[in-house]
């Protein structure tokens, strides 16, 4: 069963006080951003937040399951509702994640080789 998409705003709009949190569609579901950091997952209209020792210490005991089959784990945060608990654990997580490392654009003649031209 897919994410509504109600529910994916519903859970940007609860996180509002963390800084430009968005969404986007990713593996049929929905990556979740800080910025440019990818710290969470939502499947199935559940909230997953990716594992890291600051989350772990705002909210111990969160189960840890894969948000999608093949998946790694994630934290299942079935408390959607307690904006400053969510607010804590998105804001811990996202500081302890790392910068996206940036992409470097291909040249044509890179291109052509990698199509076989």
């Amino acid at each position: 069963m897919a994410s509504s998409r109600e529910f994916v705003e519903y859970v940007t709009e609860q996180l509002r006080d963390v800084g430009p949190v968005t969404y986007r569609k990713m593996f049929g579901e929905y990556g979740l951003f800080c910025g440019r950091k990818f710290f969470g997952v939502v499947s199935d209209d559940t909230l997953f937040f990716k594992i890291t020792e600051a989350g772990r210490k705002v909210c111990p005991g969160l189960p840890e399951e894969p948000p999608y089959e093949g998946a790694r784990n994630y934290l299942l945060v079935e408390e959607v509702d307690d904006r400053e608990v969510l607010t804590q654990l998105a804001a811990a997580t996202c500081e302890e994640l790392p910068e996206p490392k940036e992409k470097r654009k291909r040249s044509r003649k890179q291109r052509g080789k990698e199509d076989g031209i």
